[in-house]
């Protein structure tokens, strides 16, 4: 799911900041708990599940990033 972030364009990774949380902390999995996700990979956006048990692709990452943007 990274690897989907990094890959983002630059001029949207520049608008960004991400941060990887591993379940095999309890740092990661007490993240895992407060978001509510029940599998991976998850991804969250302003502190809201966006994506769950799939990677998006580019376009919807994008799109997601934006949508949470124009809300905040």
């Amino acid at each position: 799911m990274v690897a989907a972030v990094k890959a983002l364009p630059h001029d949207v990774l520049d608008k960004i900041d991400y941060q990887e949380w591993s379940l095999r902390t309890l740092a990661g999995a007490a993240r895992f708990r407060q978001l509510q996700a029940k599998s991976l990979p998850a991804v969250a956006i302003e502190e809201k599940l966006v994506f769950e048990s799939v990677i998006p692709t580019t376009d919807e990452l994008i799109a997601a990033i934006d949508a949470a943007a124009s809300l905040g």
